[in-house]
């Protein structure tokens, strides 16, 4: 009898210190409104096929399905995004960011806040998104004027499933 209510009375404490850690990490950090999951069809990794940047009326096209990979991953309320090519030694490039973003209908506004290019850190880019089928095309402008950057980038991705 004793036993049970030792076990009753720590199962009791243990509730009550871990229920405020529970509730903390249960809320959102307050950068920006979750969207549900189920509303949200960008949620998901997806992998760049394709991307091109038209600035000062030139138009570079870039494979991704070569010896260079990119993917981008989007939860309810942060993306991330990571390339790297396959060279295994020191030439070898690799680049990262993420951040928040907003959706507002087909307006998708990633707010930069990690980049291993620093510079691009703080800036909101909104582009314009359309999925079809499993495939996902994102456009929009990229202006950074203390960087003189202005171009317009488009980017082709699949759903990695």
């Amino acid at each position: 009898m004793k036993i049970n209510y030792l076990k009753n009375r720590v199962s009791g404490i243990a509730v009550l210190l871990l229920s405020p850690f529970v509730l903390l990490f249960s809320c959102g950090s307050g950068n920006s409104p979750e969207i549900p999951q189920d509303a949200n069809p960008l949620i998901g990794t997806w992998k760049l096929i394709e991307g091109r940047l038209t600035e000062n009326g030139q138009t570079t096209v870039t494979s991704y399905t070569g010896d260079t990979s990119f993917i981008k991953i989007i939860n309810p309320t942060h993306f991330a995004f990571l390339q790297h090519d396959s060279k295994k030694d020191s030439t070898g490039f690799f680049s990262a960011g993420g951040g928040h973003y907003t959706l507002q209908d087909s307006i998708y506004t990633e707010h930069l806040e990690y980049c291993n290019a620093r510079s691009w850190e703080g800036h909101a880019f909104p582009f314009t998104v359309k999925i079809k089928g499993d495939t996902l095309t994102q456009s929009g402008v990229e202006k950074i004027d203390s960087l003189g950057i202005n171009r317009v980038n488009t980017e082709v991705y699949v759903k990695v499933q």
